[in-house]
């Protein structure tokens, strides 16, 4: 099973309210999110409205909004809130002993994403 994720660090690399990036060869750059409630998301890091960069948006709760026209998308769901429309990919991720994962096939591709249990 640990094959189907992807280790991609310590919890610690992600102070908490803030994330980080982690770029995709040939696909879509993920922001990692760490929340002060000490929950972590991973969601494409690109707003669904004009593409802003997500990894430089205020967290707040389960919410990051957009650095560039203000949208809050759900970290949980991806989906913009309010009155606004759009959803950002969401990326599978768990956190064991301390250290981040991310599910390889919503990362890198593949077809076992419904394995993400």
């Amino acid at each position: 099973m640990i094959g189907n994720w992807l280790d991609i660090g310590p919890v610690t690399q992600i102070e908490p309210g803030t994330a980080r990036t982690l770029p995709v060869v040939g696909g879509e750059e993920i922001a990692v999110f760490h929340t002060m409630r000490n929950e972590f998301f991973a969601i494409v890091n690109k707003c669904p409205h004009k593409q802003g960069p997500l990894s430089q948006g205020i967290v707040h709760g389960d919410v990051v909004t957009c650095p560039l026209h203000n949208w809050n998308i759900s970290l949980r769901s991806g989906k913009a809130l309010g009155d606004d429309e759009g959803c950002v990919p969401t990326i599978p991720l768990k956190v064991d002993a301390g250290r981040i994962y991310l599910l390889r096939s919503a990362v890198i591709g593949g077809d076992d994403q419904a394995e993400a249990a």
